[in-house]
């Protein structure tokens, strides 16, 4: 372990007391995270966050995890300190897959020790993505009776101008139709595990897509085709035009082979907004307005998650969230569950909850969801020609939303804090043609009322 590894954990580790390889105590319960274990899955890494000010030494933090590892009676699993977390946590991982009995064994008695303040499992995340349905008009979503009605928004001169998108997802593939609104430089690739990159390293500044197929299904593109719906370039005779065509988009590449993890979307977050993520370069004057998550997972919202987006809050930037499309209630999967985001729902052309969205309290706002239009490649597994491609699902409700937040942003004067554009948002609406049960949010996001309604 590095010296400054070792002087970060200094801060956080453990008292006096050893861990005993015995019963578990009650009162560890509430400090283990247990709802997004997933039976199918199995767990290699973990989150722990220490209380501040708990003393020790980087060999003591070691010492401690291997006697957690010892209560498992597991001669052949060892655990250690992979790096700590721009979120001020400690990410430890182990030797080898562990299943679900194991994982919850061993955070809870990690979380046995009164200086832990909470554990939880580095989950696995996926684009929140169904299969598309060719059958609607193209890009009804920007303009048609029930889209969110760019055009009249985009009439009045909001059009994203000097705004910054992130849309922290799968990367960005060399499609004619974006590049011109990419930012400089394009983002960053925040994929630590070099399988899971598919690129041949770990994290590395190039965003680029090279394809997240997962046996038996095909690459997604899915960064490129969210990133069209939020910021396409506009008004070139070819392709589609983008939500916010004006802005820019901030690409963070935290989706790869077979899905991503919680440490690394947690990163982007904190770098997107302008935060500080050790041995990343700062963001700079890329900072994101607006940080799109068209992903997502089981469980309720994760304390690294939760702490991520409150510091991207702080620092002003607004978290737009994709509710899923499990048609389940929102709140048993994350990030749609976490306090301080959008989290938007998908309706089909005519108005209606499309069937695949979460639903329930945790969903604030609706948006168009179904057959939408956008920018993609034709690549199987690799990246082939750019092209177009309909695909449904809460992923492409996502950046309508967070594109309306960067037009709102882009209007003279305007600074609203993203508390302030959640409330403008969810009451500035297209109401529904029927009221949805279960519900959705407040109604079908419109750009043009809710910029009018930005002070």
């Amino acid at each position: 372990m590095s010296q400054q590894s070792q002087r970060h954990l200094r801060r956080h580790i453990l008292a006096a007391a050893t861990l005993a390889a015995v019963a578990v105590p009650g009162f560890a319960a509430e400090r283990v995270n247990l709802s997004s274990l997933d039976p199918n899955r199995p767990v290699e890494g973990f989150i722990i966050a220490y209380k501040s000010g708990s003393p020790g030494k980087a060999a003591d933090f070691q010492r401690r995890l291997d006697i957690a590892v010892g209560a498992l009676g597991k001669r052949s699993l060892s655990i250690k300190h992979a790096r700590s977390v721009s979120t001020g946590a400690e990410l430890v991982e182990t030797s080898r897959p562990l299943d679900v009995a194991e994982a919850t064994t061993l955070m809870q008695h990690i979380a046995a020790d009164p200086n832990v303040e909470y554990v939880e499992p580095n989950s696995i995340f996926h684009p929140a993505l169904t299969p598309n349905d060719t059958n609607y008009p193209s890009q009804w979503g920007l303009h048609g009776t029930w889209g969110i009605r760019a055009n009249t928004g985009w009439d009045n001169g909001y059009q994203g101008q000097g705004e910054v998108i992130a849309v922290l997802d799968t990367g960005i593939t060399n499609h004619p139709d974006l590049i011109a609104n990419l930012t400089t430089p394009r983002g960053y690739d925040f994929i630590s595990n070099a399988a899971t990159a598919n690129d041949g390293g770990g994290r590395d500044s190039d965003p680029s897509d090279p394809g997240d197929w997962c046996s038996p299904n095909p690459s997604s593109w899915h960064g490129t085709h969210v990133t069209g719906i939020a910021a396409a370039v506009t008004n070139n005779a070819t392709g589609v035009a983008g939500t916010a065509f004006r802005a820019k988009v901030l690409s963070a590449r935290v989706l790869g082979k077979c899905g991503g993890t919680l440490v690394d979307i947690a990163d982007a977050i904190t770098w997107a907004s302008g935060g500080v993520v050790a041995g990343v370069p700062a963001v700079g004057a890329n900072k994101a307005g607006v940080i799109n998550l068209s992903l997502g997972g089981g469980g309720a919202c994760s304390s690294t998650f939760q702490t991520a987006i409150n510091g991207a809050v702080s620092r002003g930037t607004t978290v737009v969230v994709a509710a899923g499309n499990s048609n389940a209630d929102a709140r048993n999967f994350q990030p749609a569950s976490c306090a301080n985001v959008i989290t938007v729902g998908a309706t089909t052309s005519a108005g209606a909850r499309a069937s695949f969205s979460n639903h329930g309290p945790a969903v604030d706002v609706a948006a168009p969801g179904v057959s939408i239009l956008s920018t993609l490649n034709s690549g199987t597994t690799t990246p082939g020609a750019a092209s177009y491609a309909n695909y449904s699902g809460t992923s492409m409700a996502a950046p309508f939303v967070a594109g309306i937040v960067a037009l709102m942003r882009s209007k003279p004067a305007a600074a609203p804090s993203p508390a302030g554009i959640e409330s403008i948002i969810k009451a500035n609406v297209t109401p529904f043609p029927i009221p949805p049960v279960p519900p959705i949010g407040t109604g079908i996001a419109n750009a043009d009322a809710a910029t009018d309604a930005t002070p």
